[in-house]
């Protein structure tokens, strides 16, 4: 009996675990890996509802935008279940070549195909690094310029 049992509660298990990873990847951004280690998503603003959500506009040949990177990459490793960084290649690169950058610079954080500007309905920055600040209800709060540090953003999120 003790056997039969057992059995039944490892096959629960089983399929409980199923249905938590279910639920987790279906309300994920779509990830499309491009190869090199890195990720490149989709964004999926539905998805990020009930988060925060920091949106970091980078380019390679900004000094500022570089140095900033490492501290983006404490604050989604050590927030990560609360808050979800996503850069953006203020260029545009692409592709492979976009994920030659992300390796090079060390970024850990998933970088976004495609421009949020219109999403979120703000302009898209002049000057670089520029991050937004999207609280968990979906809506910008705040556009920081300049670099950022972890204490600048944990002020900033509450966190």
């Amino acid at each position: 009996m003790l056997q039969q049992l057992k059995a039944r509660l490892k096959g629960t298990n089983v399929v409980l675990l199923g249905f938590v990873l279910a639920i987790i990847i279906t309300t994920m951004p779509k990830q499309r890996h491009s190869g090199s280690g890195d990720i490149q998503i989709d964004l999926d603003p539905e998805a990020l509802k009930g988060r925060w959500v920091l949106i970091n506009y980078w380019a390679e040949w900004c000094k500022p935008c570089l140095e900033e990177i490492p501290e983006l990459n404490a604050f989604a490793e050590a927030y990560g279940e609360q808050v979800s960084v996503l850069g953006v290649n203020y260029d545009g690169v692409e592709g492979e070549a976009l994920a030659r950058v992300i390796v090079r610079f060390g970024i850990d954080f998933p970088v976004l195909s495609q421009d949020p500007a219109s999403i979120y309905k703000f302009n898209r920055p002049e000057v670089l690094p520029v991050t937004f600040v999207i609280n968990p209800e979906g809506v910008v709060q705040q556009r920081l310029v300049g670099p950022q540090t972890l204490a600048d953003l944990k002020r900033v999120t509450g966190l």
